[in-house]
């Protein structure tokens, strides 16, 4: 294998293909990754088996260099626009006798102005030489280079990267887009990533883009970048435009439909508690050092006086520190308070999940690698860690995401005010559809709430079978009341294909006798006995155009209105409030 790689090296039998990253707002490709491919014949096809056996033959360096000037050869043969994301390994950039500078002599014989190209960190294995990392960063830095980390959230390592290096671009694992327009958790995910993007001053690239739904979900909140299969595979040639089914869906005025959720739910940090041992601040460095010997699953140790949380102790922080030339004969039998944080994120067992959540999130990005103390009353009961943390956020989210009407499980009232709420932000026309079954409570009265509840679970099957999932939002008010939010150009058409399947199946809920009849007989409300028709579907609408209304509450009252004016003609009827176009 070994003289394989050589032969691969020296007849430089590598090929580069490359990956447009596009613009999610305006569909200009505004860059590409720059990969790698070994020769088509051989097991080290693959870039994985390619580094897999260089690690193994100690030619990692040698092999990224060859990859590298490859790239960037191809890049600037092919006259791309934009920049150029090319891959190193921190394996690589950590080689003490590596010659950083190789990279930019490239860059500066075919012509290519650094400022171009993005180093992207691509981690194969973890690394945990965090100062050498930051100095090969820095020294790249200097040379005009930009700096990216891959695959953010595939490790927990990638976390404390983006704190130490603080890249001008994070990417984020495609196990967090795919299927994100169906997924509030991995939604919320993203949303995490990207508030912490802004604050950061850091753009955000989403890999793995897929699907049309997943690339406007992803738009709308408002990730800066995108690349996948949907975009654009990896090609020798790559081209210079998005397809055009990609460029037309991002000029489209209007919103995506997010998976649901609903509020929050309060809950404890008591559920986060573990109990860990802590030590004196008394206690020597060496025996610290000693404890996390014994225990390699240990990542960090509090240090606690009489019952007050002092600080915490880092594994990585420690043996970082005893790795340095003469420290551990320096600091060794000093006080564990050398290395400790002195100023740790404590929180009472009577915080809520939220609260700790927004200090969380509000502090340094440490904190979330090195956990938190939990107390009574200021007196030390044991940790909590940001996993944990981030464990049951997620969970009550998925919690949220299922709360929705019992019967019909479509969302209610808030999602639909929210999704209202972003409808006009985007400035974008759209219909809002408001359905209301006739006759319901009568039938209620005279076959059950069973029977009932089985129409209402029909009506809400229906709309849902007959609306696009990806720009028609579904929502049930309550009772018998339905809300569609339209984005459908042809919604008059699907209305009425609601309409004429609700007409033929709502018979099957009568008695062949009342069937017959088209109605049956029931009490009004001041007991006489009054005829009742077979239950039918009243849609009352209206179409929003942009700056037409201001406020979710004049929607819900003009949709109110139209409702009202569909319920005054019998049977399956469709009206459609034209006074407010006529007015504008």
């Amino acid at each position: 294998m070994r003289a394989h790689l050589n032969d691969i090296l020296a007849r430089r039998q590598l090929s580069a293909l490359f990956q447009p990253i596009v613009h999610m707002q305006t569909g200009e490709i505004i860059a590409y990754e720059g990969l790698i491919r070994g020769p088509s014949d051989s097991p080290l096809h693959s870039p994985m088996n390619l580094f897999k056996a260089a690690r193994a033959n100690n030619l990692t360096v040698q092999v990224e260099h060859l990859c590298r000037k490859v790239v960037l050869e191809r890049f600037a043969e092919l006259d791309l626009p934009g920049k150029l994301f090319l891959n190193v390994s921190p394996e690589s950039l950590l080689q003490r006798d590596a010659r950083h500078g190789e990279t930019l002599e490239v860059i500066h014989q075919i012509g290519i102005n650094p400022e171009r190209v993005i180093i992207e960190l691509t981690e194969n294995q973890p690394t945990y030489d965090y100062d050498l990392m930051r100095d090969a960063v820095l020294h790249y830095r200097k040379m005009g280079f930009q700096i990216a980390i891959d695959d953010l959230g595939e490790g927990f390592s990638s976390l404390r990267l983006w704190s130490e290096l603080r890249p001008e671009y994070v990417k984020i694992d495609m196990h967090f887009i795919q299927g994100i327009n169906h997924d509030p958790v991995k939604l919320q995910f993203v949303r995490s990533i990207q508030e912490i993007a802004e604050k950061s001053n850091t753009r955000v690239i989403a890999e793995g883009i897929e699907t049309q739904a997943e690339l406007l979900v992803l738009r709308d909140v408002g990730v800066a970048y995108g690349q996948g299969y949907h975009l654009g595979r990896p090609h020798p040639s790559p081209a210079r435009t998005v397809p055009a089914e990609v460029a037309k869906a991002l000029s489209r005025n209007g919103v995506a439909v997010y998976p649901q959720r609903a509020a929050d739910k309060q809950g404890t940090i008591c559920k986060l508690l573990h109990e860990v041992q802590a030590v004196p601040s008394s206690m020597n460095n060496n025996e610290v050092y000693e404890i996390f010997q014994r225990s390699p699953e240990l990542l960090i140790i509090p240090v606690v006086d009489d019952g007050v949380p002092l600080g915490l102790i880092s594994r990585f922080v420690m043996i970082e520190h005893f790795a340095r030339p003469y420290e551990r004969e320096l600091y060794g039998k000093k006080s564990c308070r050398q290395f400790m944080d002195h100023n740790p994120l404590i929180a009472d067992k009577s915080s809520s999940l939220q609260e700790l959540s927004c200090r969380m999130a509000q502090a340094d990005a440490h904190h979330l690698f090195n956990g938190f103390f939990i107390t009574d009353q200021g007196r030390y009961l044991g940790m909590g860690t940001g996993h944990d943390l981030m464990r049951e956020i997620t969970q009550m989210q998925i919690h949220a995401a299922r709360y929705a009407n019992p019967l019909t499980q479509l969302p209610g009232n808030v999602p639909i005010t929210e999704h209202i709420d972003r409808l006009l932000e985007s400035g974008s026309r759209f219909w809002v559809c408001y359905f209301d079954l006739d006759h319901f409570k009568p039938f209620n009265d005279v076959y059950g709430y069973r029977r009932g509840d089985d129409v209402i679970q029909l009506t809400g099957n229906l709309l849902s079978s007959y609306c696009d999932p990806d720009r028609d939002f579904v929502g049930h008010i309550g009772g018998d009341d339905f809300m569609v939010l339209f984005q459908s150009e042809d919604w008059e058409q699907r209305c009425q294909s609601v309409l004429d399947e609700f007409g033929r199946t709502v018979l099957d809920f009568y008695s062949t006798d009342d069937r017959e009849r088209g109605g049956y007989i029931s009490e009004d409300r001041q007991g006489k006995k009054v005829f009742y028709s077979v239950m039918s579907l009243s849609i009352g609408a209206i179409r929003v155009e942009p700056r037409q209304y201001y406020t979710h509450h004049q929607i819900a009252t003009a949709a109110a209105e139209s409702k009202k004016q569909a319920k005054k003609i019998h049977g399956n009827s469709l009206f459609l409030d034209r006074r407010q176009q006529t007015q504008n």
